[in-house]
């Protein structure tokens, strides 16, 4: 009985692997990319049982867990230190090219606005993201910062996908888009650094892959190449923040990174897991920021609970193009680039069901 049990086991976590590899839009099988350290995890277990299993089973058993071990690990690695930094550390000095962002996904029944207040008044950051922030939200955040983030943008909502932007550096041409859906916001405007210079930033929210959310992942894809297509045509000095309900190690995001040419700050870093804050054992990197190649990492960090299913991340990004040589652009081949054509023109034209 413990042999085939090993065995399930190794069947269970080879078809999740094998399922997130499918090119389709279905939020289970999307899902599946989602928790590769989990799978690594169960897959070393089923190793180490193999050991104590029974022929038949001990050798399919074995195989199957090494070999899941071994992918799952290949896919996780870029996000932990053994991998080169894809974002190279700033270097001392020349603090007005830098900008401090907090981003922090509330949850808009969470009450608990004084923990997050305290982490922005202590870490004085220069951008304050929120998603999920609602009106309640809003009113508690308007009377703790307005005051020394007095540019904002404002969009709050009840339906979960609410967002408020603050900053004590000035913002211009400052849009909010429905990209996909038409009741999800994201925020574009320029950040107007405090040596003079600007910088594009893209604040986003979209739709996750969920039975509760989304039958598929199609518009959540849609809405990051659309974004990527952009940054890629305009070439402009670039960071892109939020809650993308993906995970950094995707199908997805890898083909966002590189239809966009964006940089992620964690490879070579670390996963900075931000969801779920509650349940340890089930965690994994959904609140991202990403860098075009003018910018380097000062600092970066995943802090303490605010109440929220999310934490809060902080980092310090430094706007340094003349260091942009240093950086290895991801580039989509033409099949990618075709994928994301095709994605978008879906996703705009397909609507959700109810």
């Amino acid at each position: 009985m413990f042999s085939l049990i090993v065995f399930g086991v190794a069947i269970v976590v080879l078809a999740v692997t094998v399922l997130a590899r499918v090119p389709v839009h279905d939020w289970w099988v999307r899902a599946c990319e989602f928790p590769r350290v989990q799978i690594a995890a169960l897959a070393l277990l089923v190793l180490v049982c193999s050991v104590w299993s029974e022929a038949p089973w001990q050798i399919p058993s074995a195989l199957i867990g090494l070999g899941v071990l071994l992918w799952q690990c290949w896919r996780i690695a870029p996000y932990t230190r053994l991998w080169p930094l894809q974002v190279q550390a700033s270097e001392p000095g020349q603090e007005e090219r830098c900008i401090t962002l907090l981003i922090s996904n509330v949850l808009t029944p969470n009450r608990d606005a004084p923990a997050l207040i305290a982490h922005i008044k202590q870490h004085q950051p220069d951008v304050v993201l929120t998603l999920e922030s609602d009106d309640w939200w809003q009113q508690q955040l308007d009377e703790a910062l307005a005051e020394d983030w007095p540019h904002a943008v404002r969009i709050p909502l009840d339906n979960l996908y609410g967002m408020h932007l603050y900053s004590r550096l000035e913002l211009e041409e400052t849009e909010v888009s429905w990209l996909i859906q038409d009741d999800i916001p994201s925020i574009h405007t320029w950040l107007r650094l405090k040596n003079g210079e600007r910088v594009k930033f893209h604040a986003l929210h979209p739709r996750p892959p969920a039975p509760s959310e989304s039958e598929e992942s199609l518009w959540r894809d849609a809405e990051l190449l659309l974004v990527g297509k952009e940054i890629h045509k305009d070439g402009e000095p670039t960071m892109v923040a939020g809650d993308l309900n993906d995970v950094a190690w995707s199908r997805t995001t890898r083909q966002f990174c590189r239809v966009s040419g964006m940089l992620d700050p964690r490879r070579g870093r670390g996963m900075f897991s931000t969801f779920h804050a509650h349940h340890w054992f089930m965690r994994w990197p959904l609140d991202h920021i990403f860098v075009s190649e003018h910018f380097t990492l000062s600092h970066m960090e995943r802090l303490a609970d605010v109440g929220s299913d999310h934490f809060p991340i902080l980092a310090t990004l430094c706007f340094r193009p003349s260091r942009a040589e240093e950086h290895e652009n991801p580039q989509a081949d033409a099949e990618e680039w075709a994928d994301a054509t095709e994605t978008i023109r879906e996703g705009k034209e397909n609507t959700q069901s109810d």
